[in-house]
């Protein structure tokens, strides 16, 4: 069977991502599965349309079907699940079912939840892989694959910049997570698994994050580093960002890279991304390098009001996360991240 690589936009929601197994399409697609592709594709167009029931409707009769493999299944539970949610409060219980089934699946059949789960069924499935002690599947320890885990970097501008930049930290971990995941040797934790991790453990930041919070956390979620960083903004022109890289195993900060220059984030972030990489040891083809250097902005308002709309996301207020992520969108059209976020979380917004 041919393999295939796709890179997907969220223009009605990654869906051909809905039944693509890492790098390989499943062997029922091979045969034949197309059909489940456009059926499911048809149901995220109506999530977006804001049809929840007709998406629904035709999600489920694909289980008339006799050919379905467990991935087929677990696709129409997970669509099925992001529909039902869509329709409100009074049906979240329901959707949560949705995952519950998943996981009598099999919890690690496939790598979930997808970028396009709403921040409280992912907060969801998370609590169900950890009842299955499954928060870390064994396809994510494979040999020569790096785990690495970006806390949210801490604040510690000063005067106005302290509350103008306000959630900032979110942001630019977010950035380096979207920028290391860009590297084949590495598998990076997601950020609200990280999050969860410490509301589980009760460790939800009320300071700074110190190495043996992030040693901690690591452990559970399987990582081999963990990455903590603070940015401080002393005025219109000057800024600092360190960024510390501890090692899982020996609780020894083994990176250390840190850069002062004028508040331009997007670019000190990237600069920075590459430097660790080198003192890591990971070597970074001329293609990465380019890959690295796409996405993100460089305008600084595009960046704090993304970082507010992941605050509000993590607070499960989609009208509000959906308005800040247009807010960056806006003032920056070629900020992808913002964009994708946008469109997943317009159709909760109402």
């Amino acid at each position: 069977m041919k393999k295939c690589n796709r890179s997907f936009s969220l223009g009605p929601i990654v869906l051909l991502a809905v039944l693509t197994i890492g790098t390989c399409v499943t062997t029922a697609f091979a045969q034949g599965e197309a059909k489940i592709v456009d059926v499911l594709a048809d149901a995220l167009n109506y999530y977006n349309e804001g049809d929840f029931d007709k998406g629904i409707s035709v999600s489920k009769a694909l289980f008339e079907r006799a050919d379905l493999i467990p991935q087929d299944s677990i696709a129409i539970y997970e669509v099925l699940g992001i529909l039902t949610y869509a329709k409100g409060d009074d049906y979240h219980k329901r959707s949560f079912a949705y995952l519950d089934k998943i996981s009598g699946v099999g919890p690690c059949v496939i790598h979930l939840p997808r970028e396009f789960w709403p921040s409280e069924l992912r907060d969801k499935w998370y609590k169900i892989l950890q009842a299955k002690k499954s928060l870390v599947c064994p396809e994510e320890s494979k040999p020569g694959i790096k785990t690495i885990a970006i806390m949210e970097f801490d604040n510690f501008s000063v005067g106005k910049y302290q509350k103008e930049l306000g959630p900032i930290g979110k942001g630019i971990a977010d950035f380096f997570e979207h920028d290391f995941g860009k590297i084949s040797s590495m598998k990076v934790v997601e950020r609200d698994k990280i999050n969860f991790v410490l509301k589980e453990l009760e460790l939800q930041k009320s300071g700074a994050v110190d190495r043996s919070t992030a040693v901690r956390v690591g452990k559970i979620l399987g990582a081999k580093y963990m990455v903590f960083g603070s940015i401080t903004q002393l005025d219109d022109k000057h800024t600092r960002m360190v960024v510390r890289v501890v090692s899982v195993e020996t609780s020894e900060i083994i990176a250390s890279v840190d850069k002062e220059a004028k508040p331009e984030y997007f670019k000190i972030e990237k600069e920075l991304v590459e430097e660790l990489a080198k003192k890591l040891d990971i070597t970074l083809s001329d293609d990465v390098k380019a890959l690295i250097k796409e996405g993100g902005t460089e305008s600084l308002d595009a960046t704090t009001f993304y970082s507010k709309g992941l605050e509000y996301m993590d607070r499960y207020d989609y009208k509000k996360a959906y308005e800040f992520f247009k807010k960056a969108y806006d003032l920056d059209n070629s900020f992808v991240e913002a964009k994708r976020k946008m469109e997943i979380y317009q159709p909760l917004a109402s």
